[in-house]
């Protein structure tokens, strides 16, 4: 069966950066290339919000509160999707979960935390 497992999350101060990385497993070769991608993140006592996704023919999309620090990117060779984080803030503290997306499969990971503290 499909997994997404996210990986890179950590502490880090603020305006410092890291690197997320979801990759897939359980997925027939070369399907990935075809799901849509996406990052969410959840703090606590938020709801969950789209942090940004990737479309397969490679379209981005950012929520306005990260555009021009945080860069989605997938490499489809290794089933895996990237989240280049960049001067990082508080208000960035959160869950950061992948989500997968063909039709009427909706896959999701369990989710890495990034926490910005001084």
């Amino acid at each position: 069966h499909v997994q997404l497992v996210e990986s890179g999350g950590g502490l880090v101060q603020p305006g410092g950066s890291l690197r997320l990385s979801c990759t897939a497993s359980g997925m027939a070769f070369g399907v990935f290339g075809i799901y849509e991608l996406g990052w969410y993140r959840q703090a606590p006592g938020r709801q969950r919000e789209l942090v940004s996704t990737i479309s397969r023919v490679m379209d981005k999309n950012y929520a306005d509160s990260v555009k021009g620090r945080f860069t989605i990117s997938r490499d489809n060779d290794v089933n895996t999707m990237y989240l280049q984080m960049e001067n990082l803030k508080s208000e960035d503290t959160a869950v950061y979960l992948c989500n997968a997306i063909l039709g009427p499969e909706n896959y999701w990971g369990q989710g890495t935390q990034v926490t910005v503290t001084s």
